[in-house]
């Protein structure tokens, strides 16, 4: 018996020595079990099934007779080139911004000594009838490195009681004091450098903001219902009550659920 047909080094009955073709066949064979138990086909974006029950790849637009065909595609080199090209089409199309740093801001914790004297005057300028509100808030215990500072909120902002229209809030803050609030008319502030000023008398530690409100007109037009007391007189004054002068301001006060001081002033009338 002849075995020169036999492949070279096999033993006879042995099967023979595997070609390159049948290694690449049993390597895909395998691949494509491996793939079959740790791959699931519902969540791939190009795996379809037709009409006809064999299977689709919508990246590379071939044809698959079952699912162990289609996942030896996806490992093939064609796939993974239609891969990378549809990755660089998808970052030219959408390219990413750059991100802003964002850094954790802390609160600080800092003990809070109470709330801080001030002073509120009413004013009118004799040239323009515009009224003004004179703020005076004392900062005796300021932290040395700090200095006053102050917003305006619309009633819709804050949360302490029902928002009205009428009325808008000027808040003033200060470590270690607690922000106290003023509420103020809802008309337009006139901010003109020489209507709209603040000053921090770092000697003193008063911290004063002067705003008057914007129009000729002002004393004329229709504003917030007044909240003073009959015959209360211009100046407004309040003290901390460890401070033990003055008399407290005979103004509308409430203590605010959050700590603030919550003072009506009317800037018309009177």
């Amino acid at each position: 018996m002849s075995y020169m047909d036999r492949d070279w080094g096999a033993k006879a009955g042995g099967g023979g020595v595997a070609s390159d073709i049948q290694q690449k066949v049993d390597r895909r064979e395998r691949l494509r079990q491996l793939a079959l138990q740790t791959v699931d086909l519902q969540k791939d974006p190009y795996f379809m099934k037709n009409h006809l029950g064999s299977y689709e790849c919508k990246l590379c637009l071939t044809l698959h007779n079952n699912e162990g065909n289609y996942l030896a595609h996806t490992q093939g080199k064609r796939h993974q080139q239609n891969l990378a090209r549809r990755a660089a089409k998808e970052a030219r199309d959408n390219p990413t911004l750059p991100q802003a740093n964002k850094r954790s801001i802390k609160p600080r914790k800092t003990v809070k000594i109470g709330k801080p004297g001030y002073r509120v005057t009413k004013q009118m300028d004799p040239e323009t009838s515009q009224r003004s509100l004179l703020f005076e808030i004392d900062y005796p215990e300021i932290e040395d490195t700090l200095q006053p500072r102050h917003r305006f909120m619309s009633a819709y902002e804050q949360r302490v009681e029902a928002p009205e229209k009428e009325w808008q809030y000027l808040l003033f803050a200060a470590e270690p004091y607690e922000t106290i609030g003023f509420k103020i008319p809802n008309q337009e502030i006139d901010k003109n450098p020489t209507k709209f000023f603040t000053s921090w008398d770092g000697e003193n530690k008063v911290f004063t903001l002067q705003l008057y409100f914007k129009g000729a007109d002002s004393g004329r037009r229709s504003h917030a219902p007044s909240l003073m007391q009959p015959g209360a007189p211009q100046a407004r004054r309040r003290r901390e009550a460890a401070t033990g002068d003055g008399v407290c301001a005979p103004a509308w006060v409430r203590e605010c659920d959050r700590g603030c001081v919550d003072v009506i002033v009317d800037a018309g009338g009177g």
